[in-house]
This record gives C-alpha cells, sequence and structure tokens, in this order.
C-alpha cells in the first residue's frame, strides 16, 4: 500500500498520493454487487478508494413521460417499477396526489386499510436491505432467515390484490375490495409471530463482532452533509434527523397512531442497520394499532368519475356501465390544477409533483424518488474507504435502480 496524504477533512484525491500507481476500476454495470444496473468508476490506490464517479442511466425508462401519456388509473402500474421492494407505497402515494387534486374525501377505513398495507410493504423492504447488509459482510444465514418472513408478506399481497412483487394494489378512491378474513388471519399470525423471527435475526447480527468491525464507520455521513443533499428515510435519521414525512406531515391518517421515530449518530452503515431494525418493529406497533381500531364503513370513497362500480352493477345498472366504460377508456377529464404530495417511502420521501391542464393524462408530472436524491452522496461517503466498505455502503443506503432511473 503507498502513502497517503489526508486533507483537513480526512478526505484523499489523486492529488494526495505519493509515488502511486492510480488504477481505474468499472464496479458495475455488470457486477452482481452493484445491486443494479448502474456504474461506478473508481480511482484506487491499492485496494483504498482515492474518488468515485457514478453513472446511472442503464434501464432508463422514461417513467414520467409514460405516465404523461396515459390515464390517470393507469399510471399506478408505472409506480411500481420505482422502489419495487415496496411497491404498495408507490402505489398510493399516487392515488393520495391524484386524490388530493380532485378533493376526494377518503373514509376512514380506507386510510387504515392504506396505512396497514405500506407499513407492511416498509417491513419487506426492509427485511431486504438489512438481510443483504448481512450477506455482503458474509453472513448468508440471516438472509435465508428474514426472506420467509418477507414470503409471508407477499402472501399478505396476494390477499388483497393477487400480485405479489409490483402490486398494482389499490385503485383512485380506495381498495378494490375489502380485506378478507383469511387476510386478517394471515396478518393476526404473522404480528404474533414475526417479532420473534426478527429477534433471531437480530441477535445473528447486531452485536457480532465480526459484524461490527465491517459495518461501524463504513460510509458515513453527518447530518450536516446529509441534509446538504436532501437525505430523507433511514439515511437521514441515521445521521441523526428526525424527520419523517409520517409526523412532520400527516397523511392517510397516520396522526391517529402512536409509534417512535428511531435516529441514529454517526450516519454510518452500522447506523442505518440499527435505525431500519427499529423501523420494523415500529411499524408492527402501527398495524396493530391500525387493525385494532379498524373503522366500519366502506372500502372506497363515492367518487363515482374516477372509481369503478362493482361488477355486479356494471351488468345490471346503466349508470354504472357508463362510469365504467369512461374511466377504463381514459375519457374521464381531471380538474386543472397543481399539486404536490409526499409519503414517507421505505427509502425516504417520496413525492409526485403534478400538473394537469383539464384534458385525460397529466400535463406534466415528475416523482421524486428518494434513491436518486441520495445516490449523489455516495461517492463523497466512499472516499478514502477500502473496497469492500463502498459495497457495503451501497447496500446500506439501499439503492434500487428503478429510482435512480425513472
Amino acid at each position: 500500500m503507498n502513502n497517503l496524504k489526508v486533507n483537513q477533512n480526512g478526505q484523499l484525491s489523486a492529488l494526495d498520493t505519493i509515488d502511486g500507481e492510480i488504477a481505474t476500476l468499472n464496479l458495475g454495470p455488470t457486477h452482481p454487487a452493484t445491486h443494479g444496473v448502474f456504474q461506478n468508476i473508481l480511482k484506487i490506490d491499492g485496494e483504498r478508494i482515492i474518488s468515485g464517479e457514478p453513472t446511472i442511466g442503464y434501464i432508463h425508462r422514461a417513467f414520467e413521460k409514460l405516465a404523461e401519456r396515459r390515464p390517470y388509473n393507469q399510471i399506478t402500474p408505472i409506480t411500481d417499477r420505482l422502489n419495487y421492494c415496496s411497491s404498495p407505497i408507490n402505489n398510493m402515494g399516487w392515488h393520495m396526489t391524484v386524490e388530493k387534486l380532485i378533493g376526494a374525501e377518503l373514509p376512514k377505513k380506507v386510510e387504515y386499510m392504506r396505512v396497514i398495507i405500506m407499513e407492511l410493504a416498509r417491513i419487506a423492504d426492509h427485511l431486504v436491505c438489512n438481510s443483504v447488509i448481512g450477506v455482503d459482510t458474509g453472513a448468508l444465514t440471516g438472509f435465508t432467515y428474514v426472506f420467509q418472513e418477507r414470503e409471508k408478506i407477499y402472501e399478505l399481497y396476494e390477499e388483497v390484490c393477487g400480485a405479489r412483487l409490483t402490486t398494482n394494489v389499490g385503485r383512485i378512491g380506495g381498495f378494490e375490495r375489502d380485506f378478507s378474513p383469511e387476510f386478517d388471519r394471515k396478518l393476526r399470525k404473522f404480528i404474533k409471530e414475526f417479532p420473534a423471527k426478527l429477534q433471531e435475526f437480530d441477535n445473528l447480527l447486531t452485536r457480532n463482532r465480526i459484524f461490527m468491525d465491517r459495518v461501524i464507520g463504513a460510509g458515513p455521513i453527518s447530518a450536516e452533509r446529509a441534509l446538504n443533499y436532501s437525505f430523507a428515510g433511514p439515511n437521514l435519521r441515521a445521521a441523526g434527523v428526525d424527520y419523517d414525512v409520517r409526523v412532520m406531515n400527516p397523511y392517510s391518517s397516520y396522526q391517529d397512531f402512536e409509534f417512535d421515530i428511531p435516529i441514529g449518530k454517526d450516519g454510518d452503515t452500522y447506523d442505518r442497520f440499527l435505525v431500519r431494525q427499529e423501523e420494523m418493529r415500529q411499524s408492527l406497533r402501527i398495524i396493530q394499532q391500525a387493525l385494532d381500531g379498524m373503522p366500519a364503513g366502506k372500502h372506497y370513497a363515492d367518487v363515482p368519475d374516477f372509481y369503478l362500480p362493482p361488477k355486479q352493477e356494471v351488468y345490471s345498472s346503466m349508470e354504472a356501465l357508463i362510469y365504467h366504460f369512461k374511466i377504463v377508456m381514459g375519457e374521464t377529464a381531471i380538474p386543472a390544477g397543481e399539486v404536490y404530495h409526499s409519503v414517507e417511502g421505505a427509502n425516504g420521501e417520496l413525492g409526485y409533483y403534478l400538473i394537469s391542464d383539464g384534458g385525460r393524462t397529466p400535463y406534466r408530472l415528475h416523482f421524486r424518488r428518494p434513491c436518486f436524491i441520495y445516490y449523489q452522496a455516495y461517492p463523497e461517503m466512499i472516499q478514502g474507504a477500502m473496497l469492500s466498505d463502498a459495497i457495503l455502503t451501497m447496500s446500506s443506503m439501499n439503492v434500487i435502480a428503478g429510482e435512480l432511473d425513472a
């Protein structure tokens, strides 16, 4: 290893090397450890990273422009492909955005149902992130344990909408159907059994000396730098900032529930791991409260221009048939206006900025994808680190390619 100079910020640069031979390493886009189809061009001295330059766009799918050519109800499947580890949050964030524009008033029951599904999605997403951090430190066992629990969440999705990964769950105005007795049974069973499984996973890694040595101090970022980069979600909270959209700007009746916002201190891989671990426990608290306090009423709002009528009514009522035809064929115009709505996605603030000119499709639509926002800090977070820390840092940030290349 060559001798390196470290500047006052503890960072290295190509100009700081002494008699070293600097190598260029393409980390991705085909390397499996990059967790997606994107590239990092690293300058390294031995195994020490001097600088990094991220490149995205390998799977660019033009989501926003695709959405601007589709009726509003056909945009939901597009949102599935953002963070595909927690698709229902994407779906419902979009539905809430349109509902804000059209001024829909939702029954309390719909809001509680959405909270349950969104928190299940948050757990599923965090299970993937934290178990993969374990894999990238050489610990595969925890990954196999928690993926069995993720499978149970996917079975709950199936009970609601019939899908698993790209769920397309719910509708503008509510849900296709009410929760079934089987969903209720499976959910209560999951709530009862999951804490022990999560604790077992916790015991495998959290105080494991090998794991701690690998992740403590890897990819740190300060609260000030995280805010400068517009971080949100677990990555921001791990740096010590207690910002959560569910608390700061409540939606879907989140103000009705009691839960804590876990925060870290050092903003490193270990803190990001611990924050997500505790967030899963808090999600269980929220789900239990929503399930126990589920209001009576309908599972959809009274917005016939936008919510598909029940099939039996379509077969027997001319008015229902007309509404069904207009919605399916994209014949319903949306009021003109400009709205922004955000939800607390599994990776942070997921927002939809929508401009309508009164037509059948959006005039302009922009997705605020949290991964796209915080990935810009990645070169700074790995500068001066070892090459193996580059993978760990990426894992702990939970970079999802679908949010980068929208």
